[in-house]
Formats: structure tokens, sequence, C-alpha cells
């Protein structure tokens, strides 16, 4: 009987540490399903100056901080690549994201959701517009009047993942031009930021350049750039508007408080925050909306 009793005791002991180490398997996996960051981590694609784009959007982060309950601490981005990376390797939480570096990140990670993005004023249609648009620029005072007389110029672009300041330029303008960009321009060079490109321009530094419609709508470096200042040479089709994603291992009900201080209330009713932005509201998008930059050659 004692055999037996130390025979049943032993199996029972080693079916229970097998038991003991299923669960601690099992709970590690759910555990591994989702994370949980004791900060929220944001950055964002520049735009215009990093400081300013941040100091704007600091109503924003103090409603997170409000209805997460956690810190929100901003990682200053290097450039577009930088915020990419931050989001593919798990130290970015909560990033904005131009459309094409949206696309680039997707297809590295299709777990990333984009759920916002602003609308704006379309002064021409009477409504709220997701849509901006690539736009050449000169100085108001130049001689250049047509694209052509940019040929054999100096053009800047703004950081080569950049939507509308890079990719459909080289893209669509190149396809239109009928020659690359690096042929139809005797210099092409890149600034960095929206906003400095349209310095440039302005210092005659370069002798046009290719930006945002929605920076050229904002007012830049403290007022001391006017859209008055620039002639618009070429427009694009459509872009949508730059999205807000959230990294594909937040755990789900982080991931709806946060969309929630976005989207809550018809999309957010920050006043200051939306004039800030030169915008109405933020709206809902999904990965959809950004399907037309996927078609590009």
């Amino acid at each position: 009987m004692t055999k037996v009793f130390m025979l049943h005791t032993r199996r029972f002991l080693q079916l229970l540490m097998v038991s003991i180490v299923l669960v601690m398997c099992i709970s590690t996996v759910h555990a591994a399903e989702c994370e949980r960051p004791t900060r929220l981590r944001f950055s964002l694609v520049p735009q215009s100056d990093v400081q300013t784009d941040i100091a704007v959007l600091q109503p924003l982060f103090d409603e997170l901080q409000i209805a997460i309950g956690m810190p929100v601490d901003v990682k200053t981005p290097s450039s577009y690549g930088a915020v990419i990376e931050g989001v593919l390797a798990g130290t970015v939480d909560l990033a904005r994201l131009g459309p094409a570096a949206y696309i680039s990140t997707k297809k590295q990670d299709p777990g990333i959701t984009a759920f916002a993005t602003v609308t704006r004023n379309n002064v021409k249609q009477g409504n709220e517009d997701i849509f901006y648009y690539s736009i050449l620029i000169v100085r108001k005072d130049s001689a250049y009047q047509t694209i052509e007389s940019l040929r054999g110029k100096k053009i800047a672009l703004v950081d080569p993942d950049s939507t509308s300041g890079a990719l459909i330029p080289r893209h669509v303008f190149s396809k239109q031009a009928g020659l690359p960009l690096e042929k139809y321009f005797s210099q092409v060079v890149y600034s960095g930021a929206h906003d400095q490109s349209m310095l440039n321009v302005s210092k005659s530094r370069v002798d046009a350049a290719f930006i945002s419609s929605a920076a050229l709508a904002t007012p830049v470096a403290s007022g001391k750039l006017k859209s008055e200042e620039f002639r618009t040479l070429w427009t694009s089709t459509p872009i949508p508007g730059n999205p807000f994603v959230l990294r594909s291992q937040l755990c789900p009900d982080l991931k709806r408080k946060i969309i929630g201080v976005f989207l809550g209330q018809g999309g957010n009713t920050n006043k200051p925050l939306m004039q800030s932005l030169n915008a109405i509201r933020f709206v809902p998008v999904s990965d959809q909306d950004y399907e037309i930059l996927r078609n590009l050659p």
C-alpha cells in the first residue's frame, strides 16, 4: 500500500507540476498578447518646427493623461524614419504619421491601427475636408510663372518619407513632367520640414519647393512667413490627412481610452487645440482611406 500510495503521490506531484508549468505558460502567452506601458510614449513626423508641433499638441497630451491615468512622454523625432522605427520597435505607442509613412509602417506591422485625422474647412466647397495636397511653391515676386520656367532650377523636398513633400512629387509630378526630378531640376535638396522649405524659398536659397497645402495654410515660424508670400504653380490630386496610429501590442482597453479622447463628443471639443491645429475636429479613419497611396508607381 505504501508503494502504491507513494507512486500515486509521485504521479500527482508530477501532474501538479505540469499543470503549474502549463498555467504559467498560458499566463505568459496572454500577458504577451498585449502590453500596458507605465507611460504613454508619443512621437510625430515633423510638419514644421518640432518643438512648435509638440507645443500645439500639449492640450491633447493633457487630456490623454487624465483619460488613461498615466503620463505622456513625447519622443522628439530626428526624421520620419525614426518615428516609423519607434512604432515598429515598440518604443513609440501613439504617433502622428504622414500617409506614406503610415503605409510603410503598416506594411511592416499589419497590426498597427490608424484611427483618426483632422478635418479642415474647405472654403471652396463650403464643408469639412480630411484631404490636403502636394503643392509646388515659388516666391510670389519671382519671375517663375509656370512649371516649365522652373526647369533647370534648384528645388527643395521635405524628407524622403514625406508624402506631399517628396513621394507625390517623385511619383506623380515626375510622371506629368516626363522626367525624374533630378533631371528636370538642376539640384534637389531636402530641408527636413515643410516650414523650412518655405523659409528656403522665402530666402531664395532654393527657387521652389514641394510642400503640404496644410503647411501653407498654417501660420509658420511665429508669423514670420505668410501664405501671401508664395505662388502655387502645381497642385496634386487629394491626399488623405495625416493619421494618428496606435502600435499593435497595446492592450485593447487602453486603445479604447486613447481613441475616446480623439473621437469622443463628436471628435474632441477642445477649441484651443483645434485652433492651434488649424482644424475643426478629429474624425475616424481606416486603413482603406489610404489605399490610394499603395497604388503609387
